[in-house]
């Protein structure tokens, strides 16, 4: 049985990861808990109970020896390295919950800890979808090699749009360079739907409208040179096929998830497609642009977050 040291309650994923573990009867549980999170003291106990961990902790470090792996699942990016360094100074893997960092200064941070043995590994749940996956198996020769993608997504502009940009990157099988804002329109509901082009080094370009503030699927038409594939994700099947590529991971040291430089690179061209909105007037930004002072905020969208969140660990 591999033993998961969970850190944070903020957002559902350690409910939606538990509840799968279970279903499927996987080899892997949570065993503690330390909450870190805005929620109280009576979610962090029910998830205990409901999911039978040996317990919650006050500290990180109290339960890094009794764990095989962590999992950072905090809301706040800003945190994820602070919450990952017990494991990581332990010697233990870690994973760190999408998006691994928001900001160049902890890019550069993970690259060194990971030069220096780190073992983290992470991270978007959808680049997993069965539907992504059954496409990249198909032949080059009988798909054609890719020309173009198209993407749609919803809620926010980085925590859950990190989803559609990690699909991307798994689709090119490349690293992106660059990331232009092409504009907004408004809905009739009053939401702002943002559109981003993407650029990646083999040539590839992929565009993604986001819709902010609400839910969307990820739908994906991806143009190839012999024709064109539309795709729905089924949501419901991604975080099982993640905590999949987890286990093969830790188990075997082999599997298809994203090596931490590809991480790192998802949420760099995402700082692109902020500084071209909000500096540059929607003009083209390449990641070698990119300085200490780009960040998104992990603080503030944990504020917003906890102000707006309802309780959700709970019978």
């Amino acid at each position: 049985m591999i033993k998961i040291g969970g850190v944070s309650l903020d957002v559902s994923h350690p409910m939606g990861f538990a509840e799968e573990l279970e279903k499927y009867c996987m080899d892997m549980k949570y065993e503690y808990i330390c909450p870190k999170t805005f929620r109280g003291e009576e979610e962090a106990d029910w998830f205990v109970k409901r999911f039978h961990l040996k317990g919650k902790v006050e500290t990180i470090e109290e339960m890094v020896d009794k764990v095989d792996v962590g999992f950072v699942q905090s809301c706040n990016w800003d945190k994820h390295l602070e919450q990952a360094m017990p494991f990581i100074k332990a010697g233990k893997p870690v994973f760190i919950d999408k998006p691994v960092i928001g900001n160049v200064k902890d890019a550069e941070t993970l690259r060194e800890l990971v030069k220096n043995g780190a073992y983290v590994i992470g991270s978007s749940s959808a680049r997993h979808a069965d539907e992504i996956q059954a496409f990249l198996k198909k032949p080059v020769e009988e798909r054609g090699d890719i020309v173009s993608i198209f993407g749609t997504c919803g809620v926010d502009e980085f925590n859950y749009s990190i989803h559609i940009v990690e699909i991307f990157s798994e689709i090119a099988g490349a690293k992106a360079t660059a990331c232009r804002f092409d504009g907004y329109g408004v809905a009739p509901d009053g939401h702002k739907v943002e559109t981003y082009t993407l650029e990646f080094e083999n040539g590839m370009i992929a565009h993604y409208h986001t819709y902010i503030g609400g839910w969307r699927p990820f739908h994906l038409t991806i143009m190839t040179t012999k024709g064109s594939y539309q795709i729905a994700i089924d949501s419901s099947k991604i975080y099982v096929s993640l905590l999949r590529e987890i286990y093969r991971e830790l188990k075997n040291g082999k599997s298809n998830l994203a090596d931490v430089e590809t991480l790192i690179n998802c949420s760099l061209v995402m700082l692109c497609g902020k500084k071209s909105r909000d500096e540059l007037g929607g003009a083209r930004v390449e990641i070698s642009q990119l300085t200490e002072k780009d960040a998104f905020d992990g603080y503030a969208f944990e504020k917003t977050y906890a102000a707006n969140a309802s309780k959700i660990y709970k019978d």
